[in-house]
């Protein structure tokens, strides 16, 4: 008798979390927020071309933004981030030249990353640059990064509950980035995720 294949990879419930800030700082090399901007600094790249991930995010967090940069360069992407790749950029004085920079760098990026946590919500920058993104290039293109300080489930903004969330599944032995659905079902590696192959894989619940 036929029997369906099963799918390549299931993975369990349990195996799924948030990053917490913890995570991220341990993922910094548990630096100082200076020191931080200073390492980011220096692994800026050229500001020319396209990039797999706009990173959104708060200023505040500077070492949490160095985490999750390394965590996602480690899946070979290569992740915008303002400050770092156009420093003439000023945060803290909102201009139609800073808009305008901001709209054409989202244009060439394939995805966006939203790192939400206690900093973003005084973010002027993050639900525009949310906006605009899932305006431009589609819902589909874009994932919300929860970061959580503590113990305790993730409680956002309910309007990012309609985007995938970047979670950590456990694969092939080691704990990996994925854009989990928002039915919480199925997921897909980030690089499957940035380069739109739609490669997902089911989750099951333990």
């Amino acid at each position: 008798m036929f029997k369906e294949p099963k799918p390549e990879y299931i993975f369990k419930e349990l195996h799924m979390t948030y990053y917490t800030a913890s995570d991220l700082r341990q993922r910094a090399g548990g630096i100082t927020a200076s020191a931080a901007r200073s390492e980011l600094s220096h692994m800026a790249k050229s500001a020319a071309g396209a990039y797999d991930v706009f990173l959104s995010h708060s200023v505040r967090d500077a070492v949490l933004v160095l985490g999750l940069k390394k965590e996602l360069e480690a899946e070979k992407l290569t992740v915008y981030v303002d400050w770092l790749e156009d420093p003439d950029l000023d945060r803290s004085n909102v201009t139609p030249l800073t808009a305008q920079r901001l709209r054409e760098r989202m244009r060439t990026c394939r995805t966006l990353v939203y790192a939400t946590s206690k900093s973003a919500s005084a973010s002027r920058w993050m639900p525009w640059e949310l906006g605009y993104f899932d305006g431009h290039h589609s819902q589909s293109r874009v994932a919300i990064c929860p970061i959580q300080e503590g113990t305790g489930s993730y409680a956002g903004e309910e309007y990012l509950g309609v985007y995938k969330r970047v979670e950590k599944i456990r694969h092939l032995g080691s704990l990996r980035p994925f854009a989990v659905k928002p039915s919480r079902t199925e997921g897909e590696l980030m690089e499957s995720f940035v380069h739109g192959r739609g490669v997902f894989h089911k989750i099951t619940r333990t």
